[in-house]
């Protein structure tokens, strides 16, 4: 039975561009700090705007700031703020450094480099017990907070607004997709400037001529012909429609190239989008669905070459009519268990979408549309299987009120590139997709079921309504994001990563990923932190050492008959405290059994 694109965009929702909506860029609070960058001294602190720049969250203060009350003799004496710091330094057991006397009066005392965060809280605790002591803050390091250039992105209120966008400006200072790949299973791609730059190889895995539209069968052109079709061609009084350019749209808000000064900013613009064909005239058959999914994962298909772009996310903006069966359902369990993430719209039927496929299979993240108020979208399908909603809009008075992305005006084959809002679930689930790879990008040993766990976790209420029920609530890119972090929460530290891509050969030679240390002062920690991600069918063949620069070797997974999900793809700890911090390590992978391949997708240190 053919499925139907149900769960894409109503095309009625297509409309011209006619309103620019303000974009609000909502500023990530740091979460060590107070929100002031000056504070006045000399007297007690006064309110002050927060800063435009934000600190490195969860690093520990190598400096403070200290405000004086105006009659202590320390807000006017350089050598008694001196002679302070060094007193509380010594109740505290550390060597304070008073630096110099900022423009505002207040002092500036070097903290050292080596202080732990429970170290700088005793300190904060000796100048807050001091009655002469206004206040004391740290002196937070800040970074410039860039605002998208792209031409487009002031209407994009699904990124940036308060009330129901996705806060996705406040992740990326964290993340950007970057060593991340998306596949998006839907009708292909169109070409278009605005993303072409992110787009790598697909596939088209449309097997019945007829429905690809392209004059063959399967191949390696993933490239979308059109799926427009006659009055009644699909079923009896169905009416005539347009291309839909549908995958164009939704790989768009993935993706989308930003900072170039033209269109729209893509949620993830730094991962890569490889388009799979699944879908042409009418729809596209489950068969081919399940192909997809196993190939973007890093599975194998009878006749198609090898995946080198194996995607670490799955966006599925599609479905049809029924309960997920047994063949869908375990392509998509062997998916999730090679560490992919599968995100799937919930479907635009205003009905329970436990009753549509793939919307109500399980290990995916399930999404439900919200419009601009933050209510469930009139059409968004929703219920018990539904994990998150995310901006999928509506256009009951204007069009700016759906989604814009990348689109093309052939109303048949392809024309000229150009932008467009849609509607629809469609619309919602690469939000999500989008996230997820901002999530990998920022700790790439999160499993599927770590980075659903978060997304629901980090969610906020939906602003409005939703009956039936719509999971979570509306996610929050921001929060999300810095909660996954490895630079965020209490674990602190520098993270050095490689995103460049090794095959593992099948029962064959060991091979090696370098990652190249500097500026690193001394030994490597007790508790060197390493995150692995790879792709692999069984991984219970591998072996996975970590290779100090002189050579020493450490264990990180020995071969076993386990095949468990997090086996390969988690963060391991090492007592490296006997090697020098500096250098070139490795991660050396090798396959000991027969019968599969590979991949190193990415592996990172955290010092």
């Amino acid at each position: 039975m053919r499925t139907s694109a149900s769960s894409r965009s109503p095309r009625s929702s297509r409309r011209k561009l006619i309103s620019v909506a303000a974009a609000s860029a909502a500023l990530l609070t740091a979460a060590t700090t107070v929100a002031a960058a000056q504070e006045p001294a000399a007297q007690e602190p006064a309110a002050v705007p927060t800063a435009q720049t934000e600190a490195a969250p969860g690093t520990p203060a190598e400096r403070l700031i200290v405000g004086y009350k105006s009659g202590a003799t320390e807000a006017r004496s350089n050598k008694a703020a001196e002679a302070d710091a060094a007193a509380k330094g010594k109740e505290a057991g550390e060597d304070l450094d008073f630096r110099r006397r900022l423009g505002s009066g207040a002092a500036l005392v070097d903290l050292g480099e080596k202080l732990t965060k429970a170290d700088v809280a005793d300190v904060v605790a000796e100048y807050e017990a001091d009655p002469q002591v206004a206040y004391v803050v740290p002196d937070r390091l800040n970074k410039p907070l860039a605002t998208p250039n792209d031409t487009e992105y002031g209407k994009q209120w699904d990124l940036t607004e308060a009330t129901a966008g996705m806060r996705v400006p406040g992740a990326w200072d964290t993340a950007t997709g970057s060593g991340v790949t998306v596949a998006v299973i839907d009708t292909g791609y169109v070409s278009h400037s605005d993303l072409a730059a992110n787009v790598v190889a697909g596939y088209d895995f449309i097997s019945d001529a007829t429905v690809g539209n392209d004059g063959n069968g399967r191949d390696s052109n993933p490239a979308d012909p059109g799926d427009w079709t006659a009055a009644n061609e699909c079923q009896s009084g169905a009416p005539a429609s347009p291309s839909s350019w549908h995958g164009t749209h939704v790989a768009g808000t993935i993706a989308a190239v930003t900072g170039n000064s033209k269109g729209i900013a893509g949620i993830a613009y730094d991962a890569k989008v490889s388009p799979l064909r699944v879908l042409g005239k009418c729809g596209g058959y489950d068969s081919d669905i399940i192909d997809a999914i196993t190939w973007a994962s890093g599975g194998t298909v009878s006749g198609v070459p090898a995946n080198g772009n194996v995607a670490k996310v799955i966006n599925m903006s599609l479905g049809g009519g029924g309960s997920c069966t047994t063949a869908t359902q375990s392509a998509i369990n062997a998916a999730v268990n090679r560490g992919t993430t599968v995100v799937v719209a919930a479907g635009n039927s205003n009905a329970n979408a436990a009753n549509y496929s793939p919307a109500g299979c399980n290990n995916v993240i399930s999404v439900a549309a919200a419009d601009r108020q933050g209510n469930r979208s009139y059409y968004s399908n929703y219920g018990s299987v539904v994990d998150i909603a995310a901006p999928g809009g509506e256009t009951d008075s204007a069009a700016s009120n759906g989604i814009l992305s990348t689109l093309n005006s052939g109303r048949q084959g392809p024309s000229t590139e150009n932008y467009d809002f849609y509607q629809g679930t469609s619309m919602a689930a690469p939000h999500i997709a989008g996230l997820a790879a901002l999530m990998k990008s920022a700790n790439a040993s999160l499993t599927p079921a770590q980075i659903e766990s978060a997304i629901k976790t980090n969610s906020r209420t939906l602003p409005g309504t939703c009956s039936g029920g719509c999971g979570a609530g509306l996610a929050d890119a921001a929060k999300t994001v810095q909660a996954v972090s490895g630079n965020g929460g209490s674990t602190g530290g520098t993270t050095f990563t490689s995103t460049s891509g090794v095959s593992i050969p099948d029962n064959g030679a060991a091979v090696e990923s370098p990652i190249t240390v500097t500026g690193r002062s001394g030994n490597a920690p007790s508790a060197l932190k390493v995150g692995v991600d790879i792709t692999h069918t069984y991984r219970g063949d591998l072996v996975v050492d970590l290779i100090a620069p002189d050579g020493t070797s450490y264990r990180l997974k020995a071969a076993s008959s386990s095949d468990s999900a997090d086996n390969v793809n988690t963060t391991y700890s090492v007592n490296a405290s006997g090697e020098s911090a500096n250098g070139t390590w490795k991660l050396r992978v090798q396959d000991t059994a027969a019968q599969d391949t590979g991949r190193i997708n990415s592996w990172k240190l955290t010092f």
